[in-house]
């Protein structure tokens, strides 16, 4: 089995982080301002020591966010015709998943599945139901944030297979036919299971980590 759990210094460097920001979205002077702005540029050293990723654009990333730290969503789409599911080509790391990505602000968790859909594959489809909500720790490729993962069945209205600007191909798999390059940590096998065994169950309960 392979080992998912996260390195530690990637642990360190989220709650740092994590915490940094909290602290500074509560701060009440510019001397603590100044201690967590010191705590994000540690939490951004660690990273660009340990990773591939720039020390600016890591700062720039972190100092984006603000409020209290929480789980990023990520929403992902299970769209099934004649009991094949559609998976996407993704351009970045050439590996498939189910098409989907981070949830935008003021939109429902239903509809940025749906929106994905549309904009990475070219089918338009209505969510049904919530197959699983997963912990999603994004290990590979690497992402600084924690996120959370929401899968929906979704029906298939109409559309026509078409790539986007970060996917390079779209197709359906049969269930032995998945490809094993899957996409990161986009989409693991045991959404793949889950997604089939949702379709086949009418009465599937969602899972959840």
């Amino acid at each position: 089995m392979p080992d998912n759990r996260l390195p530690r210094w990637l642990e360190w460097a989220r709650e740092i982080q994590a915490l940094s920001q909290t602290g500074y979205h509560y701060a009440k002077d510019e001397y603590q301002r100044e201690r967590y702005h010191r705590l994000t540029e540690i939490a951004a050293e660690i990273v660009s020591e340990y990773s591939n990723l720039y020390f600016d654009g890591l700062m720039q990333i972190f100092s984006a966010q603000q409020g209290y730290a929480t789980p990023k969503v990520d929403v992902r789409g299970a769209v099934f015709r004649n009991g094949e599911l559609l998976l996407v080509r993704e351009i970045s790391d050439g590996g498939w998943t189910m098409p989907g990505g981070w949830a935008d602000i003021e939109e429902l968790p239903s509809q940025a599945a749906e929106r994905e859909v549309w904009e990475e594959a070219g089918f338009r489809v209505r969510a049904r139901r919530v197959v699983g909500v997963y912990d999603a720790n994004r290990i590979s490729p690497m992402e600084v944030f924690h996120a959370y993962k929401i899968m929906f069945l979704c029906d298939l209205i109409e559309g026509e297979a078409r790539p986007s600007t970060e996917t390079s191909e779209v197709a359906f798999f049969g269930f032995k036919d998945i490809p094993e390059n899957l996409s990161g940590e986009r989409t693991k096998d045991r959404q793949i299971r889950d997604a089939f065994a949702a379709l086949a169950d009418p009465a599937w309960i969602a899972v959840f980590d």
